[in-house]
Protein backbone atom coordinates (compact mmCIF):
# COMPACT_ATOMS: atom_id res chain seq x y z
CA UNK A 1 0.00 0.00 0.00
CA UNK A 2 1.67 3.20 -1.14
CA UNK A 3 -1.30 5.51 -1.51
CA UNK A 4 -2.30 7.51 1.57
CA UNK A 5 -5.93 7.41 0.41
CA UNK A 6 -5.86 3.73 1.39
CA UNK A 7 -4.66 4.67 4.88
CA UNK A 8 -7.24 5.24 7.59
CA UNK A 9 -6.32 8.31 9.66
CA UNK A 10 -8.18 8.71 12.95
CA UNK A 11 -7.86 11.61 15.39
CA UNK A 12 -8.50 10.58 18.99
CA UNK A 13 -9.85 13.69 20.67
CA UNK A 14 -11.75 15.09 23.60
CA UNK A 15 -11.13 18.55 25.00
CA UNK A 16 -11.61 17.19 28.49
CA UNK A 17 -8.62 15.48 30.11
CA UNK A 18 -8.72 12.24 32.07
CA UNK A 19 -11.23 10.46 29.84
CA UNK A 20 -8.92 7.70 28.60
CA UNK A 21 -7.83 9.44 25.40
CA UNK A 22 -4.14 8.50 25.50
CA UNK A 23 -4.93 5.07 26.95
CA UNK A 24 -7.18 4.53 23.94
CA UNK A 25 -4.54 5.79 21.49
CA UNK A 26 -1.88 3.43 22.89
CA UNK A 27 -4.05 0.34 23.19
CA UNK A 28 -6.08 0.71 20.01
CA UNK A 29 -2.80 1.19 18.11
CA UNK A 30 -1.40 -1.94 19.78
CA UNK A 31 -4.57 -3.94 19.06
CA UNK A 32 -4.58 -2.94 15.38
CA UNK A 33 -0.88 -3.78 15.10
CA UNK A 34 -1.52 -7.14 16.75
CA UNK A 35 -4.08 -7.83 14.02
CA UNK A 36 -1.40 -7.25 11.39
CA UNK A 37 -2.40 -3.68 10.53
CA UNK A 38 0.68 -1.52 9.95
CA UNK A 39 0.03 1.34 12.36
CA UNK A 40 1.59 4.73 13.03
CA UNK A 41 0.75 6.61 16.22
CA UNK A 42 1.33 10.37 16.01
CA UNK A 43 1.74 11.79 19.51
CA UNK A 44 0.34 15.32 19.24
CA UNK A 45 0.06 15.88 23.01
CA UNK A 46 2.93 17.92 24.50
CA UNK A 47 2.79 15.70 27.59
CA UNK A 48 4.17 12.89 25.41
CA UNK A 49 2.35 10.21 27.41
CA UNK A 50 1.54 8.06 24.38
CA UNK A 51 5.25 7.94 23.54
CA UNK A 52 6.13 6.99 27.11
CA UNK A 53 3.36 4.40 27.21
CA UNK A 54 4.88 2.67 24.19
CA UNK A 55 8.26 2.35 25.88
CA UNK A 56 10.11 5.36 24.45
CA UNK A 57 12.44 7.12 26.85
CA UNK A 58 12.58 10.91 26.45
CA UNK A 59 16.31 10.59 25.68
CA UNK A 60 15.45 8.41 22.67
CA UNK A 61 13.26 11.09 21.09
CA UNK A 62 15.88 12.87 18.99
CA UNK A 63 13.23 14.26 16.65
CA UNK A 64 9.58 14.71 17.54
CA UNK A 65 6.19 15.79 16.28
CA UNK A 66 7.45 19.35 16.59
CA UNK A 67 10.09 18.61 13.94
CA UNK A 68 7.50 16.76 11.85
CA UNK A 69 5.34 19.89 11.76
CA UNK A 70 7.89 22.70 11.68
CA UNK A 71 11.33 21.47 10.62
CA UNK A 72 12.69 20.10 7.37
CA UNK A 73 13.59 16.76 8.93
CA UNK A 74 12.79 13.67 6.89
CA UNK A 75 10.03 11.48 8.39
CA UNK A 76 12.39 8.47 8.24
CA UNK A 77 14.52 10.25 10.85
CA UNK A 78 11.53 11.04 13.06
CA UNK A 79 9.42 7.86 12.99
CA UNK A 80 10.51 5.33 15.62
CA UNK A 81 9.71 1.63 15.43
CA UNK A 82 8.40 0.57 18.84
CA UNK A 83 9.22 -2.80 20.44
CA UNK A 84 5.85 -3.99 19.11
CA UNK A 85 5.51 -5.46 15.62
CA UNK A 86 3.69 -3.29 13.04
CA UNK A 87 3.63 -0.30 15.41
CA UNK A 88 5.63 2.90 14.91
CA UNK A 89 5.36 6.27 16.62
CA UNK A 90 6.16 9.89 15.96
CA UNK A 91 6.96 10.86 19.55
CA UNK A 92 6.27 14.10 21.40
CA UNK A 93 8.03 16.06 24.10
CA UNK A 94 7.26 19.32 25.87
CA UNK A 95 8.85 21.07 22.84
CA UNK A 96 5.37 20.82 21.37
CA UNK A 97 3.99 23.14 24.07
CA UNK A 98 4.92 26.22 22.03
CA UNK A 99 3.38 24.85 18.83
CA UNK A 100 0.05 26.63 19.21
CA UNK A 101 1.78 30.03 19.35
CA UNK A 102 3.97 29.20 16.34
CA UNK A 103 0.99 27.90 14.38
CA UNK A 104 -0.73 31.26 14.74
CA UNK A 105 1.92 32.90 12.55
CA UNK A 106 1.94 30.23 9.84
CA UNK A 107 0.17 30.23 6.52
CA UNK A 108 -2.04 27.15 6.21
CA UNK A 109 -1.74 26.83 9.99
CA UNK A 110 -4.54 24.26 10.14
CA UNK A 111 -2.95 22.08 7.44
CA UNK A 112 0.58 21.45 8.73
CA UNK A 113 -0.13 17.89 9.91
CA UNK A 114 -2.25 17.22 6.80
CA UNK A 115 0.68 18.23 4.59
CA UNK A 116 3.33 16.45 6.70
CA UNK A 117 1.43 13.15 6.48
CA UNK A 118 1.53 13.45 2.70
CA UNK A 119 5.32 13.39 2.58
CA UNK A 120 6.48 10.70 0.10
CA UNK A 121 8.21 8.74 2.87
CA UNK A 122 4.95 8.49 4.82
CA UNK A 123 3.01 7.51 1.71
CA UNK A 124 5.56 4.85 0.74
CA UNK A 125 5.63 3.36 4.26
CA UNK A 126 2.24 1.82 3.54
CA UNK A 127 0.48 2.40 6.83
CA UNK A 128 -2.95 0.84 7.20
CA UNK A 129 -3.80 3.09 10.15
CA UNK A 130 -2.52 6.42 11.41
CA UNK A 131 -3.83 7.33 14.86
CA UNK A 132 -3.33 10.84 16.23
CA UNK A 133 -3.38 11.34 20.00
CA UNK A 134 -4.61 14.92 20.44
CA UNK A 135 -3.99 17.27 23.37
CA UNK A 136 -6.90 17.62 25.85
CA UNK A 137 -8.18 20.87 24.33
CA UNK A 138 -9.71 22.15 21.12
CA UNK A 139 -6.57 24.09 20.19
CA UNK A 140 -4.78 24.46 16.85
CA UNK A 141 -2.97 21.14 17.29
CA UNK A 142 -6.32 19.36 17.64
CA UNK A 143 -7.67 21.27 14.63
CA UNK A 144 -4.61 20.10 12.67
CA UNK A 145 -5.39 16.50 13.61
CA UNK A 146 -9.01 16.83 12.51
CA UNK A 147 -8.05 18.45 9.20
CA UNK A 148 -5.58 15.62 8.55
CA UNK A 149 -7.95 12.80 9.56
CA UNK A 150 -10.89 11.07 7.98
CA UNK A 151 -12.61 10.63 11.30
CA UNK A 152 -12.59 11.50 15.00
CA UNK A 153 -12.82 8.90 17.75
CA UNK A 154 -14.14 10.45 20.96
CA UNK A 155 -13.45 8.70 24.28
CA UNK A 156 -16.21 9.61 26.73
CA UNK A 157 -15.93 8.82 30.43
CA UNK A 158 -19.06 7.24 31.87
CA UNK A 159 -19.65 9.93 34.51
CA UNK A 160 -22.04 12.78 35.34
CA UNK A 161 -21.76 15.71 32.89
CA UNK A 162 -20.06 13.40 30.38
CA UNK A 163 -22.23 14.65 27.52
CA UNK A 164 -21.95 18.32 28.49
CA UNK A 165 -18.62 19.03 26.79
CA UNK A 166 -19.36 16.91 23.77
CA UNK A 167 -21.47 19.52 22.00
CA UNK A 168 -18.52 21.87 21.39
CA UNK A 169 -16.43 19.08 19.91
CA UNK A 170 -19.30 18.00 17.64
CA UNK A 171 -19.78 21.61 16.57
CA UNK A 172 -16.07 21.89 15.73
CA UNK A 173 -16.26 18.73 13.62
CA UNK A 174 -19.31 20.11 11.80
CA UNK A 175 -17.57 23.44 11.11
CA UNK A 176 -14.43 21.72 9.79
CA UNK A 177 -16.55 19.49 7.58
CA UNK A 178 -18.04 22.60 6.01
CA UNK A 179 -14.69 24.34 5.53
CA UNK A 180 -11.35 22.54 5.78
CA UNK A 181 -12.14 18.81 5.58
CA UNK A 182 -15.38 17.82 3.84
CA UNK A 183 -14.82 14.09 4.44
CA UNK A 184 -14.42 14.38 8.23
CA UNK A 185 -16.87 12.39 10.31
CA UNK A 186 -17.28 11.02 13.81
CA UNK A 187 -15.71 7.56 13.93
CA UNK A 188 -17.60 6.85 17.09
CA UNK A 189 -18.16 7.75 20.73
CA UNK A 190 -16.26 5.32 22.95
CA UNK A 191 -17.52 4.93 26.51
CA UNK A 192 -14.53 4.52 28.83
CA UNK A 193 -14.01 3.70 32.53
CA UNK A 194 -17.34 1.90 32.43
CA UNK A 195 -18.52 0.04 35.54
CA UNK A 196 -21.64 -2.03 34.95
CA UNK A 197 -22.29 -2.18 38.70
CA UNK A 198 -22.64 1.59 38.81
CA UNK A 199 -26.15 2.93 38.20
CA UNK A 200 -24.78 6.28 37.06
CA UNK A 201 -22.58 4.62 34.41
CA UNK A 202 -25.60 2.73 33.11
CA UNK A 203 -27.58 5.98 32.99
CA UNK A 204 -24.78 7.71 31.07
CA UNK A 205 -24.74 4.85 28.57
CA UNK A 206 -28.54 5.04 28.16
CA UNK A 207 -28.39 8.83 27.69
CA UNK A 208 -25.51 8.59 25.21
CA UNK A 209 -27.19 5.91 23.12
CA UNK A 210 -30.53 7.73 23.35
CA UNK A 211 -29.06 11.04 22.18
CA UNK A 212 -26.37 9.86 19.78
CA UNK A 213 -27.72 6.53 18.54
CA UNK A 214 -25.33 4.53 16.37
CA UNK A 215 -22.50 7.01 16.91
CA UNK A 216 -21.94 5.30 20.28
CA UNK A 217 -19.74 2.28 19.68
CA UNK A 218 -20.83 -1.17 20.75
CA UNK A 219 -17.53 -1.73 22.57
CA UNK A 220 -17.13 -0.11 25.99
CA UNK A 221 -13.86 0.10 27.92
CA UNK A 222 -14.26 -1.05 31.54
CA UNK A 223 -12.64 0.29 34.66
CA UNK A 224 -9.71 -2.09 35.00
CA UNK A 225 -6.76 -2.06 37.40
CA UNK A 226 -4.39 -3.66 34.88
CA UNK A 227 -5.30 -0.99 32.33
CA UNK A 228 -4.34 1.68 34.86
CA UNK A 229 -1.09 -0.06 35.80
CA UNK A 230 0.20 -0.71 32.27
CA UNK A 231 1.50 2.85 31.55
CA UNK A 232 3.80 2.74 34.57
CA UNK A 233 5.47 -0.28 32.94
CA UNK A 234 5.69 1.62 29.62
CA UNK A 235 3.69 -0.86 27.63
CA UNK A 236 0.17 -1.36 26.24
CA UNK A 237 -2.14 -3.43 28.43
CA UNK A 238 -2.23 -6.02 25.61
CA UNK A 239 1.40 -6.79 26.43
CA UNK A 240 1.27 -6.07 30.15
CA UNK A 241 -1.65 -8.41 30.85
CA UNK A 242 -2.98 -9.92 27.65
CA UNK A 243 -5.94 -11.66 29.30
CA UNK A 244 -7.15 -8.67 31.35
CA UNK A 245 -10.58 -7.13 30.75
CA UNK A 246 -8.90 -3.97 29.47
CA UNK A 247 -6.88 -5.86 26.87
CA UNK A 248 -9.94 -7.81 25.74
CA UNK A 249 -11.96 -4.59 25.40
CA UNK A 250 -9.36 -2.88 23.20
CA UNK A 251 -9.10 -5.97 21.01
CA UNK A 252 -12.90 -5.82 20.69
CA UNK A 253 -12.65 -2.14 19.74
CA UNK A 254 -10.10 -2.90 17.01
CA UNK A 255 -12.35 -5.67 15.70
CA UNK A 256 -15.40 -3.38 15.69
CA UNK A 257 -13.57 -0.65 13.76
CA UNK A 258 -12.03 -3.09 11.28
CA UNK A 259 -15.42 -4.66 10.61
CA UNK A 260 -16.95 -1.21 10.06
CA UNK A 261 -14.17 -0.11 7.70
CA UNK A 262 -14.23 -3.38 5.76
CA UNK A 263 -18.01 -3.05 5.37
CA UNK A 264 -17.67 0.53 4.09
CA UNK A 265 -14.95 -0.58 1.68
CA UNK A 266 -17.00 -3.50 0.36
CA UNK A 267 -19.95 -1.19 -0.18
CA UNK A 268 -17.74 1.17 -2.14
CA UNK A 269 -18.13 4.02 0.33
CA UNK A 270 -15.17 6.37 -0.08
CA UNK A 271 -14.23 8.18 3.14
Amino acid sequence: MSDLTATRTIAIANQKGGVGKTTTAINLAAALAERGEKTLLVDLDPQGNASTGLGLEVSARKYTTYDFLFASVRPSEIVIQTPHNNLSVIPATTDLSSADIELMTRARRSYLLHDALRHPEIREAGYDYILVDCPPSLNLLTINAMVAAQSVLVPLQAEFFALEGLSQLMLTVRELRETANTSLRIEGILLTMFDRRNNLAQQVEADARGNLGELVLRTMIPRNVRLSEAPSYAMPVLNFDSSSKGAIAYRDLATELLEKHNKLHSEGVVQ
